[in-house]
């Protein structure tokens, strides 16, 4: 696998929008954070989390495009196997293959509880990520129209590889804090 700095420089080539940018660095630091927790490649897992939007502006988020077309740059860039299938699988809409394994619940499940948790630290009074609650974000799953767009059945798949809600909010928190300037907050 090519380095951490190779896949940002092609994130950074086919992502323009700073949020998105934004939006996969916290991807990787969660997926990071998932992958030492299971004991498993926390750079493939990282790099997963990293790139797996890399087609989002280039397809305009055509959902039956997002996902195949990533997955196809990403397997001429050699980014491995199973990275490349987590990647391709995270959007199911683009695929009749059903997500299966740890990696790819891991995956959608991360990358989509960070939506959520940008969300609950914008409506907090400083706006940090570093502030944001386990509780408040578990409350905000329950209410439907608070982030609409987050999709809470992909969050639930953290129950799929053994790591109940509040748990796994958790960890996306501890995982976000350290780099919220990073990412905007």
């Amino acid at each position: 696998m090519k380095s951490r700095e190779y896949y940002l420089e092609l994130l950074n080539k086919n992502i323009k929008n700073p949020k998105m940018i934004a939006h996969c660095l916290a991807s990787e630091a969660v997926m990071r954070s998932l992958a030492e927790r299971f004991g498993e490649d926390a750079e493939m897992w990282g790099m997963a989390g990293l790139m797996h939007d890399i087609d989002v502006e280039f397809t305009q988020g055509d959902s039956l495009r997002h996902g195949p077309e990533g997955a196809e740059l990403l397997r001429k860039e050699e980014m491995p196997t199973e990275a490349v299938e987590a990647i391709l699988l995270h959007n199911e809409k683009a695929t009749d293959i059903k997500r299966s394994k740890r990696f790819h619940h891991a995956l959608s499940a991360g990358e989509t509880i960070t939506g959520l948790i940008f969300a609950v630290a914008l409506v907090y009074p400083d706006r940090k990520i570093s502030s944001v609650k386990t509780k408040s974000v578990v409350k905000r799953m329950k209410e439907k129209l608070f982030a609409a767009s987050v999709n809470r059945d992909a969050i639930m798949e953290c129950e799929q590889i053994g790591i109940p809600i509040d748990e796994f909010a958790t960890l996306a928190i501890a995982a976000l804090a350290p780099i919220e300037s990073e990412l905007g907050f």
